[in-house]
């Protein structure tokens, strides 16, 4: 619901909540969501297509069929130039094909809310995309440059048992994980403030978009993001990319189901 702000505030901006930090459930049927859901992921099909022939893969309908699952352009995980990797450029172009997608999918089932959905556009770009995103891979040029040195001063078990190994290997990625939930916090603070801001510029709304502690559920396509970017390297890193376009659909559907309160 829209609340207007008391008369003697000059601006005379309206309280705006959509998207992440909605408390209470919007109106669409489970019909109209997997409309938005699926149109998110038309969206994106597209830019994943350009990316899979870029890499080599046929786009036959025929032979996609013919290959193994695993060998699939989405699904191959190995090595970087037979495999599609998502860094920065390409997660940006996937997200905003989802975004693309999932708010065209909203306008069409949901027509009482375009306007919502046009500012959840700019929150999902920004606040859940662009800004984590440059925040991580900015964060993980700078420590890829000093991760061995970071990594080395990290404590290590003497014993030559495989329990021990394991275990020093995760204490060495200690400064990784921690860097990487730090960026992506940093991240999406900063995204949600800039995003907020320039919404209220925009359509002079004073838009209440705080982040709070159960906000961060939705965004598990940024700590798949944030996760692979800074082990690019690593199996775990390739594989977990794979996760990517599955979890890009979420700023897409948040886009499509965007409505006024």
């Amino acid at each position: 619901m829209i609340n207007k702000i008391s008369a003697n505030n000059i601006n005379n901006y309206q309280k705006v909540s959509f998207g992440h930090g909605q408390e209470t459930p919007n109106n669409l049927t489970k019909k109209q969501k997997a409309i938005i859901l699926a149109s998110s992921a038309a969206g994106m099909a597209p830019v994943l297509m350009g990316l899979a022939k870029h890499k080599g893969f046929s786009l036959n309908p025929v032979k996609i069929f013919k290959t193994p699952i695993k060998d699939w352009a989405l699904f191959k995980y190995a090595p970087k130039e037979k495999a599609i990797q998502f860094e920065a450029p390409q997660i940006i172009a996937t997200a905003a094909g989802s975004v693309i997608g999932g708010f065209a999918g909203g306008c069409i089932v949901d027509k009482q809310n375009i306007k919502a959905k046009k500012r959840e556009v700019l929150s999902q770009l920004l606040g859940n995309v662009l800004v984590p995103v440059g925040c991580v891979a900015s964060g993980a040029a700078v420590y890829e440059k000093y991760a061995d040195k970071i990594e080395g001063v990290m404590p290590q078990l003497k014993s030559t048992k495989k329990a021990a190994k394991v275990f020093n290997k995760v204490l060495q990625k200690i400064p990784n994980a921690a860097t990487t939930l730090g960026l992506l916090g940093i991240g999406i603070y900063l995204g949600n403030r800039v995003s907020n801001l320039i919404n209220e510029k925009l359509y002079h709304k004073k838009v209440e978009r705080d982040i709070k502690p159960s906000d961060f559920a939705p965004h598990v396509d940024d700590v798949c993001m944030a996760t692979s970017m800074m082990n690019q390297d690593s199996l775990f890193g390739s594989k977990l990319g794979r996760i990517i376009p599955i979890a890009l659909l979420v700023p897409g559907y948040e886009t499509g189901i965007a409505q006024d309160k």
